[in-house]
């Protein structure tokens, strides 16, 4: 790995670091759930390891896979949902980060929707999501149903990359969002988990 290489590396994995300390200290990523990556200039991925708890992560708790998902060290073990992430990265050229969460919103909100998607409207955070500029637009978050066979969910997902501003939604499980850099990932993430607290808690008041 040359000089470059490796610097770059370390400015990855340090996003990285940072994402999951901010996505833990608001709760979306319990215990060793979701995982966190961004694309390396050389085209690489960096990507939590498979079972480390994010609030604590270290730069050591970082490795690179290709857009296979195949870890360029073979000791490593990727996130057993690495195929999503690099799924986005493959179809997605702009992007450079891709989070995962597990928030009490998207969960309970995924597991009682009985429709195929959730729908934002009315919201002024509405405009965090690319494409949009008004709280009067309409913003479909899919649902797919959970699947510990990741290449099948991800055959399932992959034909609805072309109207996702907001990403999608696991039932039961999570959120997946993106960005053209781990900045603007997080501020779709947490303008997606304050909108599906809003739902949520106008749903709980009857609304």
């Amino acid at each position: 790995m040359t000089d470059n290489a490796t610097t770059d590396f370390v400015r990855g994995a340090q996003d990285i670091v940072s994402a999951g300390q901010r996505m833990d200290a608001r709760g979306w990523v319990p215990a060793t759930a979701g995982n966190i990556s961004c694309r390396l200039p050389d085209g690489r991925i960096a990507i939590t390891r498979s079972g480390c708890h994010k609030g604590f992560l270290s730069v050591e708790d970082v490795i690179t896979v290709d857009l296979a998902g195949q870890p360029h060290q073979p000791q490593n073990k990727p996130s057993a949902e690495t195929l999503l992430h690099c799924q986005v990265y493959r179809l997605l050229p702009n992007v450079g980060a891709v989070l995962h969460g597990h928030s009490v919103a998207s969960t309970v909100l995924s597991m009682t929707e009985p429709a195929n998607a959730l729908t934002l409207e009315g919201y002024e955070v509405q405009k965090v999501f690319e494409g949009q500029s008004t709280h009067e637009a309409c913003v479909q978050v899919p649902l797919f149903a959970n699947d510990q066979d990741i290449a099948r969910l991800a055959r399932e997902v992959e034909p609805f990359f072309a109207n996702m501003p907001a990403g999608y939604i696991i039932r039961g499980h999570g959120v997946y969002v993106w960005g053209r850099d781990m900045r603007a990932a997080l501020a779709r993430l947490e303008g997606l988990e304050f909108l599906l607290a809003c739902v949520l808690e106008r749903r709980n008041l009857g609304q």
